[in-house]
């Protein structure tokens, strides 16, 4: 699968400008800071077509990203759960993303990033738990792997698997900087969107 030729399509801030869309989208999914941009630009092998930003909570708008050599929309959603947004801009984010999920889409995979230092958050549970209530296919993707040495990883994926209240639910272990799980996540998309 050729994600190189990957160009932004648009963005929308309100769910009202959503449009219908026949094609298959892979959605990203995380809280603010994840490292959701840095994947994205990683997948599609460019330096900056996804904003990246050492703010958190700067990505206020879903943004479309066409893959055209495969007929596929790549989604991302503004990032959750960062506390410093006022409570006005959270609702608008969740308005907008509830209204992604309530429009008419194709959704092939819905790519659910956890930073792997850090045990999932209460939003991601309830994001988890979302997907699972649709019944729309995921995959957890952790991500900043190589911010730890091998111990910490050991460490810290022991505590994922203990605060992580789902069975079943295999992990892609990603990092945006060496590329490790590029290959696996590439392998996730191409299935779901094949299927």
């Amino acid at each position: 699968m050729n994600f190189n030729d990957t160009v932004f399509f648009t963005s929308y801030g309100e769910k009202k400008q959503l449009k219908k869309s026949n094609c298959k989208e892979i959605v990203f999914s995380g809280r603010s800071n994840v490292g959701k941009s840095s994947l994205i630009n990683k997948l599609i092998n460019r330096k900056s077509l996804a904003r990246v930003s050492s703010k958190p909570g700067k990505t206020c708008t879903i943004n479309f990203y066409n893959v055209a050599s495969e007929d596929m929309i790549l989604v991302d959603l503004p990032g959750y759960g960062y506390a410093k947004v006022p409570e006005k801009e959270k609702l608008r984010w969740a308005d907008l993303v509830e209204g992604y999920f309530n429009s008419a889409r194709n959704i092939a995979l819905v790519v659910q990033i956890i930073d792997i230092r850090h045990k999932p958050t209460a939003d991601d549970i309830n994001m988890i738990n979302f997907l699972i209530e649709r019944k729309l296919k995921f995959i957890i993707v952790l991500t900043k792997s190589d911010k730890l040495n091998k111990t910490q990883r050991k460490k810290c994926l022991n505590n994922l698997k203990i605060n992580f209240p789902f069975e079943n639910i295999n992990f892609i272990i990603f990092s945006s900087s060496s590329g490790e799980g590029l290959e696996n996540l590439k392998a996730a998309i191409e299935s779901s969107v094949k299927q």
